[in-house]
């Protein structure tokens, strides 16, 4: 599967945790490893959370 998210990349430039994530999100830590390693994917609402939570643009989220 290819790099769909770049979530792992804005987490380490906001200087953030997976860990932090999951718990601002109330989801468990292997969800959010999930999502950083790409295998699974998060729906839309949560892209929009993620988001919020680090300030950034939903398409800063996204790969092209």
């Amino acid at each position: 599967m290819s790099n769909l998210n770049r979530i792992k990349v804005v987490l380490v430039e906001k200087q953030k945790t997976g860990k932090w994530l999951a718990e601002q999100l109330g989801k468990s830590n292997c969800t959010v490893s999930k999502w950083c390693s790409n295998t699974i994917q998060p729906d839309l609402k949560t892209f929009a959370q993620i988001a919020s939570l680090l300030n950034v643009k939903i398409t800063d989220l996204i790969n092209e």
